[in-house]
């Protein structure tokens, strides 16, 4: 039999595996749920143990499905949220939570505990701020290991290793200490075109102990992606996955680095070579990520970056996106008398929530280029996690304008549709925020399982002035990791040979005439909501309770 190439996903529900050949066909795919603890809103956290149980269930019947023997597999790559890992030297979980229990030793990326750290990091204006647009993000690790320091100094001081997500994944099936360009560029303030940490900014901002120990902790050694690690598979972490020993493990991706170097870089539909920096991948799920590759670096002010080879090697990367995406709407939603109604007439039809909404709207609409105006006297910005870019506001909120008494089905339809606007117009701050500094976007390609959504690829076409395409597989999370497994495996090169083999668009669709004007009022009540939120919680600043 051919080789076959796994690829293991971690987002912030599930775990999941997927099984591609070496021409980027998926063979097949599982996942199963991890758990997610969440207390006093800012905390979020997992288990390591948990998620890794997952992973093996998912590879488990992975394989099963698709019928493939392990020898049969000859690579494979993780990715995950970039969410940060404790534990002791041995391996042991060390808990990070303020309960104390044990087995939660995963902060979450959305956890948003470290504002108070955040802000202190982003007020010694280090020049280490520059490429991270500016300002660190409590999504990333420097803030949540300050707060550990403070707040769990006895978890902090027994850590024998701080991992990203992804990267622990690879430590636990390889025994390898190193850590990926990618998650220590992106998440860690690596400085990949220098090739180190900066020693200065971790004194500067209260870590002065990582920079004592010459960064042992959180990674001395740093590869680049999709590099062989160790001698591959553990004959333990084999027997776990239903994997073979030593079968090769590239070095990790984030999760929606791993969707970037999915669709980044491929062929068109028509088969012609994409240049990709002509593109921005545009990641979909519970939150959003945008990804923009340039030759030069460039800086956004907002916009995460810029980060050398930490995508696609030899290119620098721009990262911006929206902390609440997918859980932004599904919030949206929740919040309307008629759900409940909604969700018995989707049933009905055996049809998810957001797929009858999305019936109903272009059944309300009569097409799909109309769909958006079902949204005409309803305002939102959806930011419920705050504002991750270009803004760069944690503290941001959400607000919607234009409620009434109406609660019927038909008004949640169009509660729905604004919704979709709003998200769009927050993507098209970021596009635009590119644009300023000379990136010219042209193409969305956009990945996700919101991507699915015909409904959404129009407004979003139409809202920012984008051709907006869908990558050809409907995994491209999952090929990104499988594609590290390819070349770890020695079937290419590099990524970007595999991505010419491995990565294809399909369907495109342009900006529809005649729409332009709608959303261009629109975007504009978008940015009078925004200013009006910042002025209402300067307002109210000093108030409590």
């Amino acid at each position: 039999m051919a080789g076959v190439y796994l690829g293991v996903d971690v987002g912030t529900g599930s775990a999941r595996a997927g099984l591609f050949d070496a021409r980027g066909t998926l063979l097949s795919s599982a996942r199963r749920p991890i758990r997610l603890w969440r207390e006093d809103g800012a905390f979020a956290e997992h288990s390591s143990e948990d998620i890794w149980q997952a992973i093996c269930e998912s590879v488990r019947e992975a394989l099963q499905m698709a019928s493939i023997p392990p020898e049969a597999v000859k690579g494979l790559g993780f990715d995950a949220t970039c969410s940060l890992v404790v534990i002791d030297p041995a391996g042991g979980a060390l808990t990070v939570s303020p309960s104390g229990a044990p087995e939660r030793n995963v902060i979450c990326w959305m956890d948003h505990r470290a504002l108070t750290e955040t802000a202190e990091i982003n007020a010694t204006g280090h020049a280490v701020l520059d490429y991270v647009g500016g300002a660190i993000s409590p999504e990333m690790q420097a803030p949540k290991l300050l707060w550990l320091k403070r707040h769990r100094p006895e978890t902090f001081a027994k850590a024998g290793h701080f991992f990203d997500l992804a990267d622990y994944l690879s430590y636990r099936a390889t025994g390898s200490l190193a850590r990926s360009l990618c998650t220590l560029t992106c998440k860690w303030t690596y400085l990949a075109h220098e090739g180190r940490f900066d020693p200065d900014f971790f004194r500067t901002i209260g870590l002065e102990e990582l920079a004592a120990e010459d960064f042992r902790r959180i990674g001395t050694e740093v590869v680049d992606i999709a590099t062989p690690l160790a001698d591959g598979l553990t004959e333990t972490a084999a027997v776990d996955l239903g994997l073979l020993a030593g079968t090769p493990v590239g070095a990790s991706l984030i999760d929606a680095h791993a969707g970037g170097v999915g669709t980044l870089g491929g062929k068109s539909e028509r088969g012609g070579a994409l240049d990709p920096t002509g593109e921005l991948a545009f990641i979909m799920g519970t939150s959003s990520c945008t990804m923009t590759l340039t030759r030069e670096p460039v800086f956004v002010p907002g916009v995460w970056g810029p980060y050398y080879s930490a995508m696609i090697p030899g290119y620098w990367l721009l990262e911006g996106g929206q902390s609440a995406y997918g859980a932004a709407l599904d919030h949206l939603v929740a919040l309307h008398p008629a759900r409940a109604e909604a969700e018995r007439l989707a049933a009905s039809r055996s049809l998810p929530l957001l797929d009858f909404l999305e019936a109903q709207a272009l059944h309300m609409a009569g097409s799909l280029e109309a769909a958006a105006r079902l949204g005409a006297k309803l305002d939102i910005l959806p930011e419920f996690l705050g504002n991750r870019s270009p803004h760069g506001d944690p503290a941001s909120t959400a607000l919607l304008c234009g409620l009434t008494l109406d609660a019927s089905v038909d008004s949640l339809v169009r509660l729905f549709v604004a919704g979709l606007c709003g998200l769009s117009y927050g993507t098209r701050q970021i596009v635009e925020a590119n644009r300023e500094k000379g990136i010219c976007v042209e193409t969305l390609v956009v990945s996700g399982g919101a991507s699915r959504s015909a409904l959404l690829r129009r407004i979003l076409a139409d809202a920012t002035g984008c051709r907006v395409a869908l990558p050809k597989t409907p995994e491209p999370v999952l090929l990104g990791s499988a594609m590290l497994g390819a070349v770890a495996g020695g079937a290419y090169r590099d990524l970007a040979s595999a991505a010419a083999s491995m990565c294809r668009t399909a369907e495109a669709i342009e900006p529809a005439i005649g729409e332009a004007a709608y959303h261009e009022a629109k975007y504009a009540a978008y940015q009078v909501l925004q200013a009006a939120e910042r002025e209402v919680r300067r307002l109210t600043a000093t108030l409590t309770g």
